[in-house]
């Protein structure tokens, strides 16, 4: 069983808190089927709220359900979405977490991975401060890694994907600034655990 899943602080987890992360429980969750507690997959977005501004409390209101949606006139086409997270990595690397890597977030909507569908069902989400075919920081580069080794463990891997390799034609984050090639380096997992034509730079 994964560390997720596990009760002993010394493991880095806490019943699927990560203890390195602030923890702000949003009420968008739900169970993992069948009694999954422990996710196969990562999925890896990109947002900012409004869109480009970056260092603000609204991300954070969106998937805790307080996001005042008359503060600016982006946020009246999310008037009643409900949407979560697990994982939110700020700009300087801080990460927050919403939801436990036990339940089930509200990050991947209609969804399908190597032909397994609803990927909300076995994933986690990571959602990187950022806007789509923008760079994104060094800093959070760092924090991910860490953070998805440690989900991983003690496996050693798992599957990375981004929300647009599994939902193509509806989402296009992270983006195509994201550095897959640094991100497969550093990890040095199996290939197998990327989306198919990535691969690692020179």
């Amino acid at each position: 069983m994964l560390s997720v899943a596990e009760a002993d602080p010394s493991s880095g987890w806490e019943r699927g808190w990560w203890l390195r992360a602030q923890h702000r429980p949003s009420p968008h969750f739900g169970p993992r089927p069948d009694g999954l507690l422990a996710p196969t997959l990562a999925v890896i977005h990109s947002i900012s709220l409004p869109p480009g501004v970056y260092g603000g409390s609204e991300v954070e209101q969106l998937f805790l359900g307080q996001l005042d949606v008359s503060a600016d006139p982006f946020f009246e086409r999310l008037r009643g979405v409900r949407v979560s997270a697990h994982f939110f990595i700020r700009r300087d690397g801080s990460c927050v977490q919403f939801v436990s890597c036990r339940e089930r977030a509200w990050h991947a909507g209609e969804s399908i991975w190597r032909g397994r569908r609803g990927c909300n069902d076995f994933s986690v989400g990571v959602e990187l401060e950022g806007l789509e075919g923008l760079h994104f920081e060094p800093v959070q580069y760092a924090t991910l890694i860490d953070l998805l080794r440690s989900v991983a463990a003690p496996r050693s891997w798992m599957d990375v994907a981004g929300h647009e390799h599994i939902a193509p034609g509806r989402k296009a984050d992270p983006g195509e600034a994201f550095d897959w090639p640094q991100l497969v380096a550093r990890l040095a997992w199996p290939g197998h655990c990327f989306p198919p034509g990535i691969s690692v730079a020179a």
